[in-house]
């Protein structure tokens, strides 16, 4: 595994793991009718490499599955981060 693969898989774990507990904190903030993490943050969160970790926290959770921004956004940056570490990964192979 080259050093590229080996920090990107750890930029999107770290992001992922720091979603995952963002959703679940969110949930939770919501449960008790306390101040809220906001929507742009678990978003840019997803966004900048937590995309993994916001889908399964929105599967976990059941949390903001209804939001149709929620819904496009985090399995389109989902995809993106899969091509991009793919890419990274193979980089020949995507010519």
């Amino acid at each position: 595994m080259n050093e590229t693969v080996r920090l990107l898989l750890i930029w999107l774990g770290t992001l992922s793991a720091l979603a995952f507990c963002l959703f679940g904190w969110d949930k939770l903030l919501a449960k008790t009718h306390r101040r809220r993490v906001p929507e742009a943050a678990l978003l840019c969160c997803a966004l900048m490499g937590g995309s993994a970790g916001a889908a399964l926290g929105m599967a976990a959770f059941r949390h903001k599955t209804r939001k149709p921004m929620f819904r496009r956004m985090v399995p389109l940056s989902l995809c993106a981060h899969a091509l991009l570490l793919s890419w990274a990964a193979y980089p020949g192979a995507l010519r």
